[in-house]
């Protein structure tokens, strides 16, 4: 994900037109494995995302904000052992990336499965156009995919 955000940022400040953003399809198990591959710490949730939407940034064609960071909450439960069984109840930031003209969306008050990143005992979960860390209204099956993973069982990225 980081590698699509450069290559965004540097097709943008060349110049160079972008005429469509084209995006892998989100997959779970593929953002786990990144985000249990990172140098970075992650935890990963599923809860409720609680935030202000009208602080969502307006995609507009070489004028959106590349990155804007909305307080947030999210209310669920934490990935631990091999279930989602650990409470987690904490504000974090969201962070609504923008690609040029196309920006992240995200809805308030909708289950979400989230890998946030946690820097200095805060917690971050980032979005883009493609879809970034986070999944809205994820499936029983994705939800027992990342489980899977986790408890060190066969980790299957979605086929189309």
């Amino acid at each position: 994900m980081r590698n699509l955000l450069m290559l965004s940022l540097a097709l943008l400040a060349s110049g160079t037109q972008v005429s469509a953003l084209s995006c892998m399809r989100p997959d779970v198990v593929r953002t786990y494995t990144q985000a249990a591959e990172a140098e970075e710490h992650y935890v990963v949730v599923h809860g409720t995302l609680r935030f202000d939407e009208q602080r969502l940034p307006e995609a507009v064609m070489n004028e959106s904000p590349p990155s804007t960071k909305i307080p947030a909450r999210i209310t669920g439960m934490a990935l631990s052992g091999s279930r989602f069984d650990t409470p987690f109840d904490h504000e974090i930031t969201l962070e609504v990336l923008c690609f040029g003209p196309w920006c992240a969306g995200a809805s308030s008050g909708v289950s979400y499965l989230g890998f946030l990143e946690v820097k200095g005992g805060a917690y971050t979960l980032t979005v883009d156009p493609c879809g970034g860390n986070g999944f809205a209204e994820p499936t029983e099956e994705a939800l027992r995919q990342v489980e899977l993973c986790h408890a060190g069982g066969p980790c299957r990225q979605q086929t189309e």
